[in-house]
């Protein structure tokens, strides 16, 4: 014998049996079409829905979450006792923040109009009002030093005509120009506002209150506030509970529906898979039989059938996973007017959950396939 026959007889020899054991899980699918199409029509859809609802939760968790920063502050920091907070503040809360959010400082007085009415007045950055509460309705924002925004209550009081008006603080007089109206419904309604800068050189009051718009889960929002209170001893840190609790109440819900929708139609498919292994198990029982008559062991048994479920599983997965894209992205389209975009990260799960799912309905035909004597299947009996 040559010694590249040599070396072919002990390739063959030594290589393992992967395209035996390969052909076996393919003509076992072949010879029962019929069952390995029910069980595989079940992991597809159970693949495709738990697809569709992880990409739906995770691309309408983040499109929510922006939704609610559009309304505002989730967290205030105030001076303690309604004091001024120490300059530096709004540096430290940005850099606590990490652009993980937007802030904006704020700083109020009581002050008399010419015909002494009183009026509050706030001072404030009016670039990050801008990002900060979107949801205000402006009229025409300030752009030049001494310009006012007017809450639409507070222009009776202050500027009936939209004329230029005067304000006094503690023997200190501004002459101002009303530029546009806000209107938000709330207390915004019934103040006056003022570029920072503008406010401090008239009062000489520095801000008392910051507002932060927060990014990120309820838990990291929280974790956000510790570190705030930390870093800045001087100030309250309240949560604008309104708006976190109706964010945690929305997104609770979104997941909560989610979920309980796909775990119901994985046990679904996880029942029609169980009855199809198990059915396997009946149809199959001489083969069994002459495989642990020929000397084959029960774990090499149990594992040939393992592998067949997980295959199944796996091919699924795979393309449930393709349809299940298809179908988030539908569904964004038809029902939220915005696109939803594909999550690969979202196919390890989804790959990983269908083999577990297709193993643990394995469990019970595996121990019926302990069963199965040789002796007995043989004579026919």
């Amino acid at each position: 014998m040559t010694a590249n026959s040599q070396n072919v007889a002990a390739g063959r020899a030594n290589s393992p049996h992967t395209s035996m054991f390969i052909r076996m899980l393919v003509r076992a699918a072949v010879l029962r079409r019929g069952r390995a199409a029910s069980a595989l029509f079940a992991m597809v859809v159970a693949a495709a829905v738990a697809t569709a609802m992880l990409n739906l939760y995770i691309d309408v968790q983040a499109k929510l979450r922006r939704e609610f920063r559009n309304y505002g502050a989730n967290v205030i920091l105030v001076g303690k006792e309604g004091a001024s907070l120490p300059a530096g503040t709004l540096a430290r809360v940005e850099s606590t923040l990490a652009g993980r959010g937007v802030v904006a400082p704020f700083a109020l007085v009581v002050a008399r109009t010419t015909d002494g009415q009183a009026v509050v007045v706030a001072g404030t950055d009016f670039d990050r009002v801008k990002l900060l509460d979107r949801w205000w309705s402006v009229s025409s924002w300030p752009s030049a030093r001494q310009q006012a925004l007017i809450g639409v209550r507070a222009a009776s009081v202050v500027s009936p005509k939209n004329g230029p008006f005067d304000l006094t603080f503690q023997g200190h007089t501004i002459h101002l120009t009303p530029t546009g109206t806000v209107q938000t419904g709330s207390a915004e309604d019934s103040r006056v506002y003022l570029a920072l800068a503008d406010f401090v050189a008239w009062s000489g009051v520095q801000p008392s209150t910051i507002e932060v718009a927060a990014t990120g889960s309820p838990e990291e929002i929280a974790a956000i506030m510790r570190q705030l209170e930390q870093s800045i001893p001087s100030a309250d840190v309240r949560p604008v509970r309104q708006i976190m609790e109706g964010e945690a109440r929305v997104l609770g819900k979104t997941r909560a529906t989610l979920l309980a929708a796909a775990a119901l139609i994985i046990l679904a498919a996880a029942l029609c898979v169980l009855s199809t292994l198990m059915g396997w198990v009946f149809d199959r029982r001489r083969d069994f039989a002459i495989m642990k008559a020929l000397g084959a062991s029960d774990r090499l048994l149990n594992g040939f059938f393992a592998a067949e479920a997980a295959a199944l599983g796996a091919t699924g997965a795979v393309i449930g996973f393709v349809l299940g894209i298809g179908i988030a992205a539908w569904i964004g389209r038809v029902n939220f007017h915005a696109p939803v975009v594909p999550r690969m990260s979202v196919l390890p799960f989804v790959l990983a959950g269908s083999i577990v799912v297709t193993l643990l309905s394995a469990i019970l035909p595996i121990s019926l396939l302990r069963r199965v004597q040789p002796a007995v299947i043989l004579r026919g009996e």
